[in-house]
């Protein structure tokens, strides 16, 4: 009878601390502790699948029991202890899956067999896997055989979910955190598994399978042997992406290419050609996403590091990166999160790809004519202002004209950029600081002020309408009631308010507010003041009745008589 086929998870499982893949942290921690003679009653083995917990476990209770051990604290496989253990047949190991064993007879079973000593050898070891699965009474029965064991006992408990496990377990055990395995240490242990298997293979296909893999060396094992199967003991990159239903690298590359070149037939063409070969639109936006990544880390040295592909695919990751700029890569991965986030809401899930593939084409899209002509219009304010400086009054006229003629500059009051009054306004602007026949030393003469009380007045008023249109009909109200006066020196608006409207604490935040309105309105800033009415100086006011409180509201708005009219509401003094 020929030998059964043993997969490589398995067959390559390891059997000593430094043939564990990856989680050097642990097994240095664990050989420094047996050989120093610390070993804790209990431990808990924490992380993803795959990564080694149970693994780690199993040699742990067999280094600690070989009576054999080399000076680097591994077991020698000679021994009775290692050999009773290599063939499962002893009586000091004892593994319990908690998820088939998870109520509390299961676990007063298991504090019974702790009370028996181990037989021919120096510790009885209990690895219980998946302990999380565990019932809240089980745990609580279990609580006090694991914090004071017998000294010949020690616990392993080990878990993918240790958020699940109560804190009285965890205060109880040593924890160690397995992490997830990189990519590069998996790719390295598939090719040393495929030497000896004698399987061909090229690096980039094995790189793909850690990849695929998740940090999980067991999965990736079991993906190695149905590769190899499916290869026929040939694993190349083209077979891996075919087996595995992985997108090829170079639609990724071809994809930032026709962007970049703004060519939108291709853009839209090499799409289709994906979605032909059954691939999903969201696991294309996810790989094409990864992709920039990929080329943003090759923007900077240091960061190379954290590109974890082969050589050879490295270098066509740093060429093309050449041709995008970091700003213009971080805009693209700012589109295609928005696609990832809400691809599952959208209906039309092909077009919601396609659109987010032409936004990032019409980044790279070339500067059309009307854009010319725009830039072109714009420093017409810059030249007014650069006027202003110089005083020079005939080209401030000369200026005008052409502005009056194209409707470039708006009028004062109205939204957009510089704002100016009338000619008269900024030729009275420009007289404090002329003189004629002489030579201005610019370093002398500040820029003059634009900011008039007309625009000041005209603005503010603006803003009473916004907070109305808006709903803030009291603080409109009080700001109404408010006595604005012009600063002629420091050139700023005073807001006189009531002392019985506001406190001046609260009215500051929309002086604030009237600052930020005036600089989106008019380009400018401007000071602002507040002056809070004296109690003593306040006229004495009226005591108002509820009826004549009615009556006011109604005339202020009448549709609140017609709803009292509706209601059939009146008031009750």
């Amino acid at each position: 009878m020929e030998n059964p086929f043993i997969v490589s998870a398995r067959k390559y499982r390891p059997a000593t601390f430094d043939t564990v893949v990856g989680q050097e942290h642990i097994t240095i921690t664990l050989k420094n502790a047996i050989t120093n003679n610390q070993l804790a009653q209990a431990f808990l083995f924490c992380g993803p699948r795959g990564v080694g917990k149970t693994t780690c476990a199993r040699i742990l209770a067999k280094t600690i029991n070989c009576t054999q051990r080399t000076i680097e604290c591994e077991p020698c496989n000679e021994c009775d202890s290692c050999t009773s253990f290599n063939n499962t047949t002893s009586f000091n190991i004892y593994e319990m899956d908690a998820a088939s064993n998870s109520s509390v007879d299961d676990i007063r079973a298991l504090v019974d067999q702790v009370r028996i000593p181990p037989q021919g050898s120096k510790y009885k070891v209990y690895i219980i896997d998946e302990v999380h699965m565990l019932s809240a009474n089980a745990f609580n029965a279990f609580l006090k055989t694991l914090e004071e064991p017998p000294p010949y006992a020690i616990f392993i408990l080990a878990t993918t979910e240790k958020h699940k496990i109560i804190p009285t377990i965890l205060s109880r055990c040593q924890i160690f955190d397995f992490k997830r395995i990189r990519v590069v240490d998996i790719a390295t242990h598939l090719k040393y598994i495929a030497t000896k298997e004698g399987i061909k293979f090229d690096e980039q296909g094995l790189h793909i399978i850690a990849q695929k893999a998740d940090g999980a060396l067991r999965d990736a094992l079991s993906i190695f042997d149905q590769t190899s199967s499916f290869t026929n003991q040939n694993i190349t990159y083209l077979n891996v992406i075919e087996n595995l239903n992985i997108l090829d690298y170079d639609y990724f590359f071809k994809m930032l290419d026709a962007i970049a070149q703004f060519n939108i037939a291709n853009t839209l063409l090499l799409y289709h050609e994906v979605m032909s070969k059954g691939f999903d639109g969201h696991q294309f936006v996810v790989g094409l996403s990864e992709h920039i990544r990929n080329l943003m880390v090759c923007k900077d040295e240091n960061t190379i590091s954290l590109l974890e592909v082969v050589e050879t695919l490295a270098a066509q990751y740093k060429t093309q990166a050449h041709s995008f700029s970091g700003i213009l890569l971080l805009r693209y991965l700012g589109i295609l999160n928005d696609c990832d986030t809400t691809y599952k809401q959208a209906r039309n899930q092909r077009l919601h790809v396609e659109l987010a593939l032409l936004r990032m084409a019409y980044l790279s899209a070339p500067k059309t004519e009307d854009a010319d002509k725009k830039k072109i219009a714009e420093p017409t304010d810059h030249k007014i202002q650069e006027a202003i400086t110089a005083v020079e009054v005939p080209e401030i006229a000369s200026i005008l004209k052409v502005v009056t003629t194209t409707d470039a500059v708006p009028k004062p009051g109205a939204g957009g950029g510089l704002k100016l009054g009338s000619f008269r306004e900024i030729k009275e602007s420009t007289a404090l600081v002329k003189h004629e026949n002489l030579e201005i030393n610019k370093e002398e003469v500040s820029e003059p002020s634009i900011v008039t009380e007309t625009l000041a007045r005209n603005t503010f008023a603006d803003f009473l309408i916004s907070l109305h249109e808006t709903g803030k009909n009291a603080v409109h109200f009080i700001l109404s009631k408010s006595g604005v006066q012009w600063g002629e020196e420091k050139e700023e608006l005073n807001l006189v308010v009531p002392y019985d409207y506001y406190h001046q604490e609260e009215i500051l935040n929309y002086k604030i507010d009237f600052q930020n309105f005036f600089k989106t309105k008019t380009g400018q800033n401007i000071g602002v003041s507040i002056t809070v009415g004296d109690k003593t100086t306040k006229e004495e006011q009226k005591i108002f009745t509820g009826r004549e409180k009615l009556e006011f509201m109604m005339g202020q708005n009448p549709q609140v008589k017609i709803l009292m009219e509706r209601l059939g509401l009146d008031l009750m003094y």
